[in-house]
């Protein structure tokens, strides 16, 4: 018995040395490995997760360009309309890409890419009002739009698509997009009432048949049938929308700029290179000649809908080809950000059109009630200027019918107060911009006032080129 109790003592005591000494080490109070003169232990030299401050995260060419694409799948998830519920929406402004679209240039010597612009509802992706949709469009002759406009196609209808033109995925995008901002905006907001009028709506676009058709496919099912005698369609002939405040000549300079630094990165890039040569060597053609034709634009037409890419005599171009060049440019974009000289580019690119919202927004809290929907239906071109001009440097560079959403609330316990949210692609971005990221420190509303937006866009812009307003911007000679 005596024995027995001594083991059972023993044995308690070896369980307890064992904890203690699992539990030193689990507190690093002592080494699980011994460590060298220079104090490193020899296993930690390998990082298991790379450090954010010295190690830039891998790039998914493949991820990226799938993103980019945006093909229609899944439900959306989006954070548009959230709000405390004391406050009211009272206007919202809306900047899309359009959708997806057939390539604007042709791989020389190669057969196009087979792609059918018909709209078929029985053809993937689709969308239940598709049917509908064409049918409205094709009642559409008096609608009022300006210019050029009242030539363009509603809708595509080539059975092999034209270069450039919509095709049935970039109308089921918008589609797409219509249907979910008339969820949050109309039917659980109220932004228009049952009898809205022209003067609610305020419609613009660019004179291309892709970025018309954009606009009125998210119209027709954010206001499905709508009367078209309600419809007044302006005509932006400028991409980046700037109206009657185009001249300006440090914008251009800093375009000039930002040109010569993306070519400067293309010809040192000697993967780039090889990668071009053997393409050019497929294909049967100079290599000049085939870096000219843009071919990344032709191969994400293949990429998204699924095409082989084009194969000539001499072989194939093939997914590694279009991994290289897709790395690029998003090493590119990379490589923008960085530098400041698009983001001096595009504050001075994108102030007319946010200058425009600002002053809707302020006729809006004033007690306006007109223009409170805003469509701008534009480009890529359009809205990356935008995103770079507002801070929020961690977007990615707009996909197939990306949307841009401003959207202004009035505080219902202050009636003259009014504070802005901004999404991109549903995401809310608000306090990624840089007039209001330290707003979000102080404050307990989910929102930026209006008049921080207004600061920006009036004054903020114009600081780092040492001035006051866009016209001294515009000419005051580059530091």
């Amino acid at each position: 018995m005596l024995f027995r109790n001594r083991f059972l003592i023993l044995l308690a005591l070896a369980a307890l040395l064992a904890f203690l000494s699992l539990s030193l080490q689990f507190l690093h109070l002592i080494p699980v490995n011994p460590v060298k003169e220079d104090g490193l232990n020899p296993k930690s030299r390998k990082r298991i997760m790379p450090d954010p401050l010295t190690e830039p995260p891998a790039i998914d060419p493949i991820y990226e360009a799938r993103v980019y694409c945006n093909v229609p799948s899944i439900t959306e998830r989006s954070m548009e309309g959230h709000a405390p519920h004391y406050f009211k929406l009272v206007s919202v402004h809306v900047l899309i890409r359009h959708g997806d679209r057939y390539p604007l240039y042709a791989i020389p010597k190669t057969k196009r890419p087979e792609i059918d612009c018909i709209l078929v509802s029985s053809r993937k992706p689709s969308h239940p009002q598709l049917e509908a949709f064409v049918r409205h469009m094709s009642q559409g002759s008096e609608a009022q739009m300006d210019g050029t406009l009242s030539s363009l196609p509603r809708y595509p209808s080539h059975s092999l698509c034209e270069m450039g033109e919509l095709t049935q995925t970039g109308v089921v995008q918008h589609l797409h997009n219509g249907q979910l901002l008339r969820e949050i905006y109309i039917k659980k907001h109220k932004l228009l009432s049952s009898d809205w009028t022209a003067k609610h709506l305020y419609l613009e676009t660019t004179g291309k048949s892709r970025t018309l058709q954009s606009g009125l496919a998210l119209l027709y099912t954010f206001l499905p049938d709508f009367d078209w005698k309600k419809i007044n369609i302006k005509h932006q002939w400028s991409t980046i929308f700037c109206s009657g405040s185009c001249d300006c000549p440090v914008r251009n300079h800093y375009l000039e700029e930002e040109q010569r630094r993306q070519y400067s990165l293309r010809v040192k890039n000697n993967h780039l290179e090889r990668t071009y040569v053997d393409m050019a060597k497929i294909v049967g053609i100079p290599t000049r000649q085939l870096r000219a034709s843009n071919p990344i634009d032709s191969m994400l037409c293949h990429f998204c809908h699924n095409v082989s890419f084009p194969c000539t005599k001499n072989g194939c171009i093939d997914i590694e080809h279009f991994k290289v060049i897709k790395t690029h440019q998003l090493e590119d974009e990379r490589e923008r950000q960085e530098k400041k000289l698009y983001f001096w580019y595009a504050l001075l690119a994108s102030h007319p059109l946010l200058n425009q919202t600002v002053n809707r927004m302020q006729r809006i809290a004033e007690g306006k009630k007109e223009e409170l929907f805003v469509l701008y239906s534009a480009h890529d071109v359009t809205l990356s200027p935008v995103l770079s001009a507002l801070g929020i440097t961690e977007a990615r560079f707009p996909r197939f019918a990306a949307r841009l959403v401003f959207e202004l609330w009035q505080d219902g316990k202050k009636p003259r107060e009014h504070f802005i949210r901004i999404l991109y692609n549903g995401f809310d971005v608000t306090f990624q911009t840089s007039f209001c990221r330290e707003h979000n420190m102080h404050s307990n509303k989910p929102m930026c006032p209006l008049e921080k937006f207004v600061h920006f866009v009036k004054r903020g812009m114009f600081s780092v080129f040492n001035s006051t307003n866009y016209y001294d911007a515009c000419r005051r000679r580059p530091f």
